[in-house]
């Protein structure tokens, strides 16, 4: 199911990955250790060969790779989610379909909140083929993460890793299924950059987002980004193609830009979903870029680009300019933007601020609100 997106630019270049398109990737070999033996083959008695013999080399090859371990462990926890929608889409379809993974014993499942938007019913496809019906717990716009259930006993269950622990460079690997049909398709790739921004339309930007090349076409949304241990580390959910037709076009075309949902961020808004059924985030009321600071650069902060009125962070005295370093002494840095260090609070708690302004830190007290709903 395709989100709406607002601006035609947008609409172009910001791909939701659930429904359609072309189905492409391959996998890559590497993380995998060869053991080659040589034996040589014995000459028959009294033959020429016995005095002068040739080496016939036989080659035993054993391939102990990482990509397939993680794999076997994480495949039976990754489902096909099917959505009849209550009405019909643009193209005519009366269903759309997404992945999922199996997160909890107890039958819970993470998808993306454009997979299940929309929904009459839904159902879950197993990995072996076997289906069942499943219940809509919740739902987080901002995330675009979504928790279903269905009942019963689970094929298997697949850990959440620590997405902060990842690095540029690092070998990942998507598994989903595209366009609905190529159940349990693997890709891999690496991690291309951490804490990505990306604006779907004004005022909607997804943050602290995983950018990968591992290939994530339509009907991978909602499905994970493992690391080579077999742990869930982000949730596949959107890809951007770019704004032409062709690379020799006019518009220039991506390939590879794939974005994922940190597992950080999946475990505390399927949590707040699991237990109350929605997502309270807390709201500073402003717009802001992370960036490094000039004289560290292993330091990161929160540059505040505008203050809205009547919100939280005017009423606390923030000013356009100020960069936000650390939230009750808690520092941001590259792995743990604002967004994350926020969602460790809840609407109403007061929280100490510390700020860069000029060439001085201070401190402010910020009572946070909530968030509006997306738009």
């Amino acid at each position: 199911m395709k989100r709406t997106l607002v601006g035609a630019a947008l609409v172009a270049a910001m791909i939701f990955s659930c429904v359609g398109g072309t189905v492409g990737g391959a996998i890559l070999g590497g993380v995998a250790g060869y053991a080659v033996s040589q034996q040589p083959r014995a000459a028959l008695p009294g033959s020429a060969s016995s005095q002068v013999s040739p080496v016939t080399q036989q080659l035993r090859v054993e391939a102990n790779s990482a990509v397939i371990d993680a794999v076997q462990k994480a495949k039976p926890a990754v489902v096909t989610v099917v959505n009849t929608l209550a009405t019909r889409s643009v193209a005519g379809s009366a269903q759309a379909s997404g992945s999922g993974v199996i997160i909890d014993e107890r039958g819970y499942i993470i998808t993306n909140n454009h997979v299940v938007e929309g929904a009459r019913s839904l159902e879950v496809i197993f990995h072996d083929g076997k289906q069942s019906s499943a219940q809509l717990i919740g739902v987080d716009e901002f995330s675009d993460l979504a928790v279903i259930k269905v009942d019963g006993s689970m094929p298997a269950v697949a850990p959440l890793g620590d997405s902060t622990a990842l690095q540029p460079g690092e070998t990942v690997i998507a598994i989903g299924s595209p366009l609905g049909d190529f159940k349990g398709t693997v890709t891999v790739g690496v991690v291309s950059a951490i804490n990505r921004d990306v604006e779907l339309s004004p005022g909607y930007v997804m943050e602290g987002l995983i950018q990968t090349d591992a290939a994530i076409n339509h009907g991978n949304s909602g499905g994970p980004l493992l690391n080579l241990q077999g742990q869930v580390v982000g949730i596949n959910t959107l890809v951007v193609r770019g704004s032409g037709a062709s690379s020799f076009g006019t518009g220039d075309v991506a390939e590879g830009l794939g974005f994922a949902v940190p597992s950080d961020t999946v475990k505390n808004v399927s949590q707040q979903i699991i237990d109350k059924g929605k997502v309270a985030r807390p709201y500073l009321g402003i717009r802001y870029q992370m960036t490094p600071l000039a004289d560290n650069s292993d330091q990161w902060g929160a540059q505040v680009m505008s203050v809205e009125a009547g919100e939280a962070a005017e009423r606390a005295g923030l000013q356009e300019g100020d960069v936000i370093l650390a939230l009750d002494g808690e520092r941001l840095s590259e792995n743990t933007p604002l967004v994350n260090l926020l969602m460790h609070y809840q609407p109403g708690d007061s929280v100490q601020v510390t700020v860069q302004r000029s060439a001085r830190e201070l401190t402010l007290t910020v009572t946070l609100g909530t968030r509006p709903e997306a738009q």
